[in-house]
């Protein structure tokens, strides 16, 4: 049965930066609840939609059409099952990299502060590792570096010494007994955010998102066509800033090459000079837009 649960973010701005004519083969890397990939269809023709999504509760959204195909797995393995369906090149790839609405409100997932439930936080409920397994068997300086480089938390080494301490008088099993775990580090002006900012790096950590993320990157260049379009919505500094730096450069550093003439060696044009983000209408719809970054770029 369809769970109506994702609104998409940015559709018109992104269905605008994909460029899709009629007959395209395009991707939707990150299908969640399948409001992009309809808009996708709409534009398509007599196309094809490659949507990958490595949540089982994805294949909920499943979309009754011929052109469409839900690829189980993540998609940093975009290149090789692409080419198990034979196909070598695309016209665009889309990715919208905020976690589902669905996840967030489902208190057995784990990825919110909001409710109690199980310290989970797998996009894969597949994968043996769990958040309980980071914050209770990671070890202190482990725990520093994700909350320093994932959470960009201040005071990351308080966090990581009081999740130690706790854990040892009892395993850290849920969400509230985490919350409860670090109350004493929580600056009170910016609570949610601070909780927001941890939850955050468990999950990156979790999922291994900035390497797969790098990897997907990478497979989305070697797929596309010359004058392929690449469109990503980005939601933290983070995952944008490796976003911005490879269509800048073709590179998660940002360093731009040049030849022996002193022209730039990239592999894209930027189409946005300037990032594109939702309006406050957008944003009073559906709040969990606000922190959203739209980038495209075209393949040389």
């Amino acid at each position: 049965m369809l769970q109506q649960y994702h609104i998409p973010v940015l559709p018109d701005e992104s269905i605008h930066g994909l460029n899709i004519s009629r007959g395209d083969d395009v991707v939707d890397a990150t299908f969640g609840g399948g409001g992009h990939s309809r808009l996708i269809l709409q534009s398509l023709g007599e196309g094809r939609l490659f949507a990958f999504d490595q949540d089982a509760d994805a294949a909920a959204n499943i979309i009754n059409d011929k052109r469409f195909s839900l690829i189980r797995h993540n998609f940093r393995y975009l290149k090789n099952f692409l080419r198990f369906y034979g196909v070598e090149r695309v016209d665009s790839v889309f990715a919208d990299l905020g976690v589902s609405s669905h996840d967030f409100d489902v208190p057995e997932r784990g990825f919110s502060f909001r409710f109690d439930g199980p310290l989970d936080m797998r996009m894969n409920r597949d994968s043996v590792k769990n958040a309980a397994t980071v914050v209770n068997e990671y070890t202190e300086k482990q725990l520093f570096f994700i909350f320093k480089m994932y959470g960009e938390i201040s005071n990351a080494m308080q966090l990581a010494s009081r999740i130690v301490k706790n854990r040892v008088i009892s395993a850290i099993k849920t969400t509230a007994q985490l919350r409860e775990a670090v109350s004493t580090c929580i600056p009170k002006s910016i609570e949610n955010k601070y909780l927001a900012q941890v939850f955050q790096a468990l999950r990156i950590e979790v999922n291994d998102e900035m390497d797969a993320l790098k990897e997907f990157l990478q497979s989305a260049l070697d797929v596309l066509k010359p004058e392929g379009r690449l469109v990503v919505i980005t939601y933290h500094s983070l995952e944008d800033r490796l976003c911005k730096n490879f269509m800048k450069a073709g590179n998660f550093e940002g360093k731009v090459d040049k030849d022996f003439f002193g022209n730039t060696k990239t592999p894209f044009n930027v189409i946005t000079r300037k990032v594109i983000t939702p309006g406050e209408e957008e944003i009073r719809n559906n709040t969990r837009s606000r922190s959203a970054k739209l980038r495209i770029a075209e393949k040389i």
